[in-house]
């Protein structure tokens, strides 16, 4: 497992450095600047400023002080939050995104196999038909639509819950995690029927049921275990997304996380926040993935990690 482990770190290095060097130079290719939202600055005033932050060097050479930066840890100061480091941003916002995420991940694994699990079981009926129909609803309907719905039916109508910030506690957090866990609860159901379906016709299964086993036995300790597989490797990339913060939805219901904070960046052109966010983004992918790996071998004793 060690060999393994450190063999997949050995590839993320190489990754993570790809990932820098197209979202620095992309970031840089972009039009405008991070002070052409602030009034016009005098041309002297102008050079002191890209002087102050290192834009005035040659491109390649900024990249490659920007890489030794990163290398001991440093993703440097943000171009538009004045006495703010990007990693003083990432350590106040992340803890949104990260309660938002992790509730609607641990819903929509509870409900989505829930769910799928009951419709294999009930498979071709109507049962069946009934969660496989809202299942392809909760993923044809995009996040953008389902929120100012919620929205609209539960805060303006009814006046049940808050609709923007943090002012109401724990109430606050009700409506963007339903937004953030209704798609994944589609998702994760649909997978989690379509292994069922294919495990409780293996030849194991049917040995269990020749023996006696009772049916509830059979689908939790035997059945189940095999169905999640494809469900395991579906959660790395989408557990990483869902910590991360959803764009939409943290701006819709205007929740301080990175999600939100990484539009406001891209669009004020504050490279060095967006870069250490997409840095961070695609370590947890790849450290999520590799989570992922060893779940999956755990779960399936065919698996092996040499």
């Amino acid at each position: 497992m060690l060999r393994f482990i450190g063999r997949r770190l050995l590839v993320a290095l190489p990754t993570l450095f790809l990932v820098v060097t197209v979202a620095f130079f992309m970031m840089r290719a972009a039009p405008g600047s991070p002070f052409d939202m602030d009034r016009k600055l005098s041309p002297e005033i102008e050079r002191n400023v890209m002087a102050k932050y290192g834009m005035d060097r040659p491109l390649t050479e900024q990249y490659v002080k920007y890489l030794k930066d990163v290398s001991h840890g440093d993703f440097g100061p943000s171009l538009k939050y004045k006495d703010k480091s990007v990693l003083q941003i990432l350590r106040e916002n992340y803890g949104v995104s990260l309660r938002l995420g992790l509730s609607a991940i641990l819903i929509a694994s509870l409900m989505g196999v829930s769910l799928g699990v009951l419709a294999a079981l009930r498979q071709n009926r109507s049962t069946d038909y009934a969660v496989m129909g809202l299942a392809i609803l909760g993923v044809c309907i995009p996040t953008f639509v389902t929120a100012p719905l919620l929205v609209l039916a539960f805060g303006s109508w009814l006046g049940w819950l808050p609709t923007a910030g943090l002012t109401a506690g724990l109430r606050s957090y009700v409506l963007p995690v339903t937004v953030l866990a209704l798609p994944q609860i589609a998702i994760i159901s649909r997978l989690t029927r379509a292994g069922m379906i294919e495990v409780l016709q293996s030849n194991y299964v049917r040995t269990a049921r020749a023996k006696g086993l009772p049916e509830h036995r059979i689908v939790g300790r035997h059945a189940l275990r095999a169905a999640i597989l494809p469900l395991v490797s579906y959660l790395g990339p989408a557990c990483a997304g869902l910590l991360t913060g959803s764009l939409v939805v943290e701006k819709i219901f205007n929740l301080p996380g990175l999600g939100k904070f990484f539009v406001i960046s891209a669009l004020q052109r504050d490279y060095t926040v967006v870069m250490g966010m997409v840095i961070f983004y695609a370590a947890l992918i790849l450290f999520l993935n590799l989570v992922a790996d060893l779940l999956y071998a755990a779960l399936d004793p065919r698996v092996r990690l040499a």
